[in-house]
């Protein structure tokens, strides 16, 4: 289980972050949605470990990610946004060192390489260089080391970002079996993918949590039905007019 409580980022002056709490438990598929500069990646960046909070604090599976770091991360695969890949490794040589990198070694490290590569659908590329891979191809590589060490809780941070309608697809399968047993939060822009993956999703605007609830039940806000991209935009158009306020302004 993932709970955050009361978490703030700040950045100077700005508050990136301001007060959230939630909880996401096994068998979640979260959708984390909000316009660019909501907050999301930073959130994520801070459930993970890799930026610590202004106030605040992260457990994963009852471990504090500030406290004891190494052990909360062993728990997690991460899927950042431009997700860095070594270009002149070859996707097979690049999972083999992520899997070294795990603490995994021989027959047991093998097996997990060639499982993630079949997995993922990696085969047919599994000897060529990341660098020489097409964009859902290099996605896909960063997908794979981020499950291969089949973590209980998944982080990810635009998974289908460069994917062709295929791809994605069988992207958003794999998120579907594996979120019947993990705790699973990935931020989109893409709406269709929440209603399509996602079990819940929350919206966050200004740093703030705005709504939380169903695909379903979203669409169901204010007694009406609406669609999903209908009520994100109500939700979320005051940081954005705010913004574009700013924007005129600005000199």
């Amino acid at each position: 289980m993932i709970r955050v409580e009361n978490l703030e980022k700040q950045f100077g002056r700005r508050a990136a972050v301001r007060g959230i709490s939630f909880e996401v438990r096994p068998g979640e598929v979260l959708g984390f949605l909000g316009p660019n500069g909501a907050g999301k990646s930073t959130t994520m960046r801070m459930i993970t470990g890799f930026l610590p909070p202004t106030a605040g604090r992260v457990t994963v599976d009852d471990l504090d990610v500030v406290e004891r770091p190494v052990e909360a991360r062993r728990r997690i695969g991460y899927l950042p946004e431009n997700a860095p890949a070594y270009g002149d490794m070859t996707v097979e040589d690049f999972l083999d060192f992520v899997a070294q990198v795990r603490g995994f070694d021989g027959a047991e490290r093998r097996a997990r390489v060639s499982a993630t590569i079949e997995r993922c659908l990696l085969g047919a590329v599994r000897r060529q260089p990341i660098e020489t891979l097409s964009k859902g191809y290099r996605q896909r590589t960063c997908f794979a080391q981020a499950i291969l060490h089949d973590p209980p809780i998944l982080i990810m941070d635009e998974p289908t970002e460069g994917l062709d309608p295929n791809q994605k697809h069988v992207v958003r399968d794999m998120i579907r079996q594996m979120g019947r047993e993990k705790v699973i939060i990935l931020s989109t822009h893409i709406l269709e993918e929440v209603e399509a993956i996602c079990t819940r999703a929350l919206i966050i605007s200004a740093g703030k949590i705005v709504a939380d609830g169903t695909p379903s039940d979203l669409k169901k806000r204010g007694g009406r039905e609406r669609s999903l991209d209908e009520v994100f935009r109500e939700l979320t158009r005051t940081e954005d007019v705010a913004g574009a306020a700013r924007r005129e302004v600005a000199p």
